[in-house]
């Protein structure tokens, strides 16, 4: 089965969004035509050298990774650098080369969501919520039409507030209009002021909706220039942002939740804070390198924060409050690989996507 990178790229992006990727990241196609036709994905966690070795053995025409190959501005491809001449090997190769990286962690159902399906946390939220990633949806329109074009909207996924939908607020009033030379109204005459007595419906819409809606509404809505209002909002946006938060079904000593960790993530070390008598049950997560969030899980209650890459002073920062656990950076995003191969497969079951057998943690232990 061929397919266009473009629609590979679709259907890993409406499971997450690179709205909700950090300012710094760099993600999406990296290299590569999104129109070229495919019909083999390699993915993996890193684009190392051995990564696009085997795509070139197996002539897959996309290596799709967790982390981004290209971070920074390249001012030139030459093979002095490592990353440039990485870039120039799949290029002469013909090899795209895509990443989702922080969009896939800040989404709710991302890594951290699947580390927390390891460990059977329940009750979970976002730990810190994104900012600036919600819109008002305001619009004006006739009382013949006011419902079927609000079912619109919510059938298009506006108006989710939490864990409610079809929310929505609807007021009365009078609209008034004069429809000029060349216009095609749907109610009035041209040349003549005309009032209409219409409703103005508002709800929220996420980011990553609103050229959705938008489209939706002008499809749906009767007027021939509907009058619309996409505001920008200050609201934290629930369903996106860094580390997730949740409860064990049951509490446990620390050393019983270190084992716990170990055992359902296939660590083979641990790096831990101090242990103390303190209960565990309320656990923060952050995938991949997340000390900068260890105050706001403190702030949140957490019994014990899993994350990785913890620098040795940070360590001290917890003392009694918290059991902080360096899972490694690796450990906690291994997950990654079968996340994206599951969102191909369920897109596109008979796309050749597979996991890398190249792929593996740079970090080697002795034990």
């Amino acid at each position: 089965m061929y397919l266009k990178i473009k629609q590979i790229a679709e259907a890993i992006e409406r499971v997450a969004p690179r709205v909700y990727a950090e300012d710094w990241d760099n993600v999406g196609l990296l290299v590569g035509d999104p129109e070229k036709e495919v019909d083999q994905a390699l993915i993996a966690l890193d684009c190392s050298e051995a990564v696009i070795d085997e795509a070139i053995e197996k002539k897959a025409g996309i290596i799709i990774t967790h982390h981004p190959l290209i971070f920074s501005a390249m001012k030139k491809l030459t093979p002095s650098n490592d990353t440039a001449r990485l870039v120039m090997k799949a290029i002469k190769n013909d090899i795209a080369i895509y990443a989702a990286h922080t969009n896939l962690d800040n989404i709710s159902c991302g890594l951290n969501a699947l580390v927390a399906d390891e460990l059977e946390l329940v009750q979970r939220s976002v730990l810190v919520p994104q900012n600036h990633r919600l819109y008002k949806l305001v619009t004006y329109v006739p009382l013949t039409h006011f419902e079927q074009v609000k079912e619109k909207l919510f059938a298009a996924g506006g108006g989710c507030v939490g864990h409610y939908d079809s929310c929505s607020f609807s007021s009365s009033g009078i609209g008034t209009f004069r429809a000029q030379e060349g216009t095609h109204p749907f109610v009035g005459q041209i040349g003549v002021l005309h009032q209409e007595s219409e409703v103005r419906i508002e709800m929220l819409v996420a980011a990553h909706q609103r050229h959705l809606l938008l489209s939706v509404l002008k499809q749906v809505h009767p007027y021939e220039e509907p009058a619309i209002d996409l505001l920008p909002l200050e609201n934290q946006y629930e369903g996106a942002g860094s580390g997730l938060i949740g409860m064990l079904k049951t509490p446990m000593q620390a050393c019983d939740f270190l084992q716990l960790v170990k055992k359902r993530m296939q660590i083979p070390v641990l790096r831990h804070s101090s242990i103390t008598e303190k209960i565990i049950q309320k656990v923060a997560i952050c995938t991949g390198a997340g000390s900068f969030l260890m105050d706001d899980a403190i702030r949140c209650g957490a019994d014990a924060f899993v994350t990785g890459d913890v620098k040795y002073h940070e360590f001290f920062v917890p003392q009694k409050s918290l059991l902080l656990i360096d899972a490694g950076h690796y450990e906690t995003e291994q997950f990654s690989r079968q996340y994206l191969y599951t969102i191909l497969k369920e897109n596109f079951t008979t796309f050749a996507a597979q996991i890398s057998e190249s792929s593996f943690n740079a970090v080697h232990y002795l034990i």
